[in-house]
C-alpha cells in the first residue's frame, strides 16, 4: 500500500538510499559544462574534470590523452560506484540493482556476435564491452553460429537465459537477425522488469511504471524508424513492440503501419505525454528527436529524486551518469576535432 512503505525501508536500504542520493551532489552542473566548453585541448579537459567527482580517475592519465581513455576513466567511476552499492544491496534492491544491468548484458552479447561477424579480434571486442554489462562466458560468444547454438552453448547460464529460451530460431546469425535478436531481447527483458517492479509495488512500481514505459515506448519509435526501407514486415515489426507503455497498444498499431516519419510523428503526437517533444521539432528535423528524447528521460530521472523510500532512485542515478558520460565525449569529441561551435548543439544538462 502506498505510503505505508515508509515504516520499514530504512531497515534494509535506507543507508543505500542515501549513498545514491549523495552522488547526485557530485555531477556536473552547466558551470561545469561551461567550463569544459572553454577548453582548448583534451589536457585542458582533463584538467577541469580532475576537480570533479572524476578527478581520482583521471589524475594519474599520462599525456598524451584521448577522448576513448577520459570516457573509459569516467566510465569506470559509475562501474565503481554501482559494485559498491550492489554488493551491500538486500534481496529486492540486490534484484532490481541486477535488472538494471541486464539492458548492458543484451548490448555486449550484439556486440560480441557482431564483431565476430566482421571477424574482428575478439580481445578487442572484449575491451569494447560496458562493464556493468559483464559475465564469465561473454568470451566464448564467439563460436556460435545461429541464436540456437548462442543460448545452448554459452548463455543457459546467465540472466538472460528466460529471455532467449523463448526467442530461439535456428536461423544464422547476420546482421538483420542480430538486429532482431537485441530487439526481441529487449522486449522481454522490458516487460520482466516492469513485472517485477509492479510485483515489489509501492512507490517503486509508480515510479518505475513511469520510466519503463518511457524506455519502452522510446525503443518502438527508434523500431519504426529504423525498419523504414527494410525488409521487415509490419507484423514482424509490431512483434518487436513490448507490451506495455503509453503507445500499447494504438500506438503501436498505428507505427506498426508507418512508412515514412510524418506518419511517426502523427502516431506519436497523439500521446499527450509525447506531443510536447514533437511540437519542438521543425519538420524536416528528425536528427534532433534523439536529444529530445534524452533531454524528457533527464527530467524523468531528476523527478525521481523528488520522492523518497523507492529504488527507481538507483535507475535514475545509472541514467544521469551515463548521460553526462556522452556529455563529456562530445564535448571532448568537439575539442579534439576543432568544432568547438558545436558543444551546445550535443549536451543534454542534467541540473
Amino acid at each position: 500500500m502506498y505510503g505505508f512503505e515508509m515504516m520499514s525501508f530504512n531497515i534494509k536500504d535506507g543507508f543505500l538510499e542515501g549513498v545514491v542520493r549523495s552522488h547526485r551532489t557530485g555531477m556536473l552542473t552547466v558551470a561545469d559544462y561551461n567550463n569544459l566548453s572553454q577548453c582548448e585541448t583534451l589536457e585542458d579537459i582533463k584538467l577541469n574534470l580532475t576537480a570533479t567527482d572524476y578527478g581520482p580517475y583521471l589524475v594519474n592519465e599520462a599525456s598524451p590523452i584521448y577522448t576513448a581513455t577520459i570516457v573509459d576513466r569516467c566510465t569506470q567511476k559509475l562501474v565503481n560506484d554501482w559494485n559498491y552499492m550492489r554488493t551491500q544491496a538486500d534481496e529486492n534492491l540486490a534484484m532490481f540493482m541486477d535488472y538494471c544491468t541486464y539492458g548492458h548484458m543484451i548490448d555486449n552479447v550484439v556486440l560480441i556476435v557482431t564483431g565476430t561477424l566482421h571477424e574482428r579480434d575478439v580481445q578487442e571486442l572484449l575491451d569494447k564491452c560496458h562493464p556493468l554489462g559483464m559475465f564469465d562466458s561473454i568470451a566464448t560468444l564467439a563460436v556460435a553460429q545461429n541464436m540456437r547454438e548462442l543460448y545452448r552453448l554459452v548463455l543457459v547460464d546467465t540472466p538472460l537465459a528466460p529471455y532467449f529460451s523463448e526467442n530461439l530460431t535456428h536461423e544464422d546469425l547476420d546482421e538483420m537477425n542480430i538486429e532482431i535478436m537485441r530487439n526481441t531481447l529487449y522486449k522481454a527483458y522490458l516487460d520482466d522488469f516492469a513485472a517485477f517492479c509492479q510485483k515489489l509495488g509501492s512507490t517503486t512500481a509508480e515510479i518505475m511504471g513511469d520510466m519503463l514505459a518511457f524506455e519502452t515506448d522510446r525503443r518502438a519509435l527508434n523500431i519504426t524508424l529504423n525498419s523504414i526501407g527494410t525488409e521487415l514486415t509490419r507484423d514482424d515489426r509490431k512483434k518487436l513492440y513490448s507490451n506495455f507503455g503509453l503507445l500499447y497498444p494504438h500506438g503501436h498499431n498505428e507505427l506498426a503501419m508507418a512508412e515514412d516519419f510524418d506518419q511517426i510523428r502523427s502516431a506519436m503526437e497523439k500521446v499527450p505525454a509525447y506531443s510536447g517533444i514533437f511540437s519542438k521539432l521543425g519538420y524536416g528535423e528528425s536528427q534532433m528527436l534523439d536529444k529530445l528524447l534524452y533531454e524528457e528521460e533527464v527530467k524523468k530521472c531528476v523527478d525521481c529524486y523528488e520522492q523518497q523510500f523507492h529504488y527507481g532512485v538507483f535507475y535514475a542515478y545509472m541514467k544521469l551518469r551515463e548521460q553526462e558520460i556522452r556529455n563529456i565525449m562530445w564535448v571532448s569529441e568537439c575539442v579534439a576535432q576543432d568544432q568547438k561551435g558545436r558543444i551546445a548543439d550535443g549536451i543534454v544538462y542534467l541540473f
